[in-house]
C-alpha cells in the first residue's frame, strides 16, 4: 500500500475514523497496530514475519542488556541484536549483490564459480524499520533510554504505519513517550494533518511524478550516450524527482501522524539550499544524517581523535550510508563522493579558521555573493553527485558525466531548426540538429526554473505551518521568514481553496500509482 493511492484514502479513512470513536485508549493503539501490520502485509504478507521478529529480538535482548551489570554481558547481548538485524538485511538486501561480485572476482583470479540463483524478494521498507528496532538497543547499551516496559508499545513504535516504510528514522524517544496517554487529534491538528498530506501528495503525484520523472527517465534511460544539454535536463530533473518524491512522502507521514494527535519529526528543510556538505546533510534526509551521526560517527570517535582519523570517519561513514541505499556499487561510489565532499568541507572550514577568518568578507552585498557562490556549488556537487545515485551502473554514470562535460557533443532537437535560422552560423556549427531524449521543447526548461524557484526563494510546508509547529524538530529559516511573513496558514476561505484545489488534482491523479523512490531502499 502506498500513501499515493485510492486505497490508502480509504484505509486512512477507516483508521482515522476508529481512532476517534470515544474507546479505550488500549483499543485505540490496538487499532493502530493492527492498522499498521496491514498496511504492511499489503505488499506482501509473509514479510510481516521478519517485522515481528526483529521486533521481539530487540525488545527481549534490550530489556536483557539492561538488566546485566558487566560490560561483556552487555556488549554480548548487543551483538546479538545486531547479528540478527544486519543478519536479516545483509542476506534479504545484500546476498544477490555479494554472490555476484564474489563470482566476478573468483572469475578474475582463475577460478571457474557458476553464481547460483538468487529470487529472494526484497522486503519493503526493511532498511528503515532495521535501523528503528535497532537504535532501542544501542540506546539501551548507551544507557541513553530506559528499557519500554511493554512489548506492544515497541511494536507500535517499529510498525507504525506513517513512518513504517520510508521514514522518518524514528527514535523511541521520539514516539514512544506520546503512547503513554490517549491522544486524538484537536479539530486544528487535523486541519493541519490534512494541509499536510495534501501538499505532500501534490509534491509527489504532480511535481515528482507529473513534472520531472518524464525528463529524468527519458535521459537516464536513453541508450547511448546524451547530449551536454540533455544530461543536465535530466539530472536536474532528477533532483527535482528526488527532492519532491522523497520530502513528499514524509510531509504526508507527518501529516497523518499529526491527524491522529501525534508528533514526528521533519526530515527536509530546504536541502538545496545548503552553504556545504556538512549543512546539506543537516538539511537533507535528517533522520538517517542524525542516525549516522549518532549511531556510527560518534562511535567511530567522530571529529576527537585528529584530523585524519575525522576524515577516515567520514569516509566510513558515507561510504555505509551509501551502501544503505541499495546493493549497487553506484550506491557505494555516490556514498564515497559524498565523503569526499565532506572531508572536503571540513578542510576548508579548518582553513578558513586559520587563514580567512580575519578577512571575512563585510557588507551585506559581499556575504550575499559569498552565501550565493557557496549555495551553488554546494548544488552543483549534490546534483553531479545525484547522476551516480541514479545510474544503473557506473559505466553509465561516467557516460552522463562526460555528457554533462560537454564531451559528448551539443545536440538540439530537430524542430529547432527552423526557428533558428537567424542565428549566425558561424554560432550554429556548435550544435548538432538530432534526437534529444530529455530537452523537446521549453516545458522542461520552465519546470526547472519552477524547481530552482522553490528551493532558494519558496517557503515548504514547515515554514508555512511556522506558527503551529507541526513537527517535532522544526526550525525557522530566517530568510523565508522575513520575506514570506504573509503566507502562514490560517483558517480562511483563501486556504480552503488553495488546499481544496490542491487535494481535487492530487486525488485526480491517483489512479496512475507510482511507489515512492525510497521505498527500493
Amino acid at each position: 500500500m502506498v500513501f499515493n493511492s485510492l486505497t490508502f484514502v480509504v484505509f486512512f479513512a477507516v483508521v482515522l475514523a476508529v481512532h476517534s470513536l470515544p474507546l479505550p485508549w488500549g483499543l485505540k493503539k490496538l487499532n493502530l497496530l493492527l492498522a499498521s501490520y496491514l498496511f504492511y502485509a499489503a505488499w506482501n504478507p509473509p514479510f510481516i514475519l521478519l517485522l515481528w521478529a526483529s521486533t521481539v529480538v530487540d525488545w527481549l535482548v534490550a530489556r536483557q542488556i539492561h538488566r546485566q551489570e558487566t560490560h561483556t554481558r552487555r556488549k554480548a547481548w548487543l551483538i546479538v541484536s545486531l547479528v540478527v538485524n544486519l543478519g536479516f538485511l545483509g542476506f534479504f538486501k545484500y546476498g544477490s549483490f555479494v554472490l555476484g561480485n564474489w563470482a566476478v572476482l573468483m572469475n578474475a583470479v582463475g577460478v571457474h564459480y557458476r553464481q547460483p540463483e538468487w529470487n529472494i524478494l526484497l522486503p519493503v521498507g526493511i532498511s528503515f524499520y532495521t535501523f528503528h528496532s535497532m537504535s532501542y538497543t544501542l540506546d539501551i547499551y548507551w544507557r541513553r533510554v530506559g528499557p519500554i516496559p511493554k512489548l506492544f508499545d515497541f511494536a507500535l513504535f517499529v510498525a507504525f504505519f506513517t513512518q513504517l516504510v520510508a521514514g522518518p528514522i524514528l527514535r523511541t524517544s521520539d514516539l514512544v513517550p506520546q503512547f503513554a496517554r490517549p491522544r486524538t487529534a484537536t479539530r486544528n491538528q487535523l486541519c493541519w494533518g490534512l494541509a499536510l498530506m495534501t501538499f505532500g501528495l501534490f509534491e509527489k503525484v504532480v511535481l515528482a511524478d507529473g513534472a520531472f520523472a518524464p525528463v529524468a527517465d527519458a535521459v537516464f534511460r536513453a541508450k547511448g550516450p546524451v547530449s551536454s544539454l540533455d544530461a543536465w535536463l535530466g539530472t536536474l530533473a532528477f533532483s527535482g524527482q528526488i527532492f519532491c518524491d522523497f520530502a513528499g512522502y514524509s510531509i504526508v507521514a507527518i501529516g497523518a501522524a499529526l491527524c491522529l494527535g501525534f508528533n514526528i519529526p521533519d526530515n527536509f528543510r530546504f536541502p538545496y539550499a545548503a552553504t556545504g556538505f556538512s549543512d546539506f546533510w543537516r538539511r537533507w534526509h535528517i533522520s538517517l544524517s542524525t542516525w549516522l551521526r549518532d549511531y556510527l560517527y560518534i562511535p567511530l570517535g567522530g571529529n576527537r581523535k585528529g584530523e585524519a582519523r575525522t576524515y577516515t570517519n567520514l569516509m566510513v561513514t558515507m561510504l555505509l550510508g551509501g551502501l544503505w541505499h541499495g546493493a549497487n556499487w553506484t550506491f557505494v561510489v555516490w556514498g564515497a563522493l559524498h565523503g569526499f565532499y565532506l572531508i572536503i568541507n571540513h578542510a576548508w572550514i579548518n582553513l578558513s579558521r586559520q587563514w580567512f577568518e580575519a578577512r571575512a568578507p563585510t557588507g551585506r552585498g559581499r556575504r550575499f555573493l559569498g552565501l550565493l557562490v557557496g549555495r551553488s556549488i554546494t548544488f552543483t556537487a549534490v546534483v553531479v553527485g545525484w547522476t551516480v545515485f541514479r545510474s544503473e551502473s557506473i559505466r553509465d554514470a561516467m557516460t552522463l558525466l562526460k555528457g554533462m562535460a560537454g564531451l559528448n557533443g551539443f545536440v538540439l532537437p530537430w524542430n529547432w531548426q527552423g526557428h533558428l535560422s537567424r542565428v549566425p552560423e558561424s554560432i550554429l556549427q556548435m550544435f548538432i540538429f538530432g534526437d534529444t531524449p530529455g530537452f523537446t521543447g521549453g516545458s522542461e526548461v520552465v519546470w526547472l526554473l519552477v524547481l530552482l524557484g522553490m528551493v532558494w526563494i519558496a517557503p515548504n510546508t514547515q515554514e508555512i505551518l511556522r506558527r503551529h509547529r507541526p513537527a517535532l524538530n522544526w526550525q525557522p529559516e530566517d530568510r523565508v521568514i522575513a520575506a514570506f511573513q504573509k503566507l502562514v496558514w490560517q483558517p480562511t476561505l483563501i486556504w480552503l481553496a488553495i488546499i481544496s484545489v490542491g487535494a481535487v488534482i492530487s486525488i485526480s491523479r491517483l489512479s496512475a500509482v507510482s511507489e515512492f523512490l525510497y521505498f527500493q531502499f
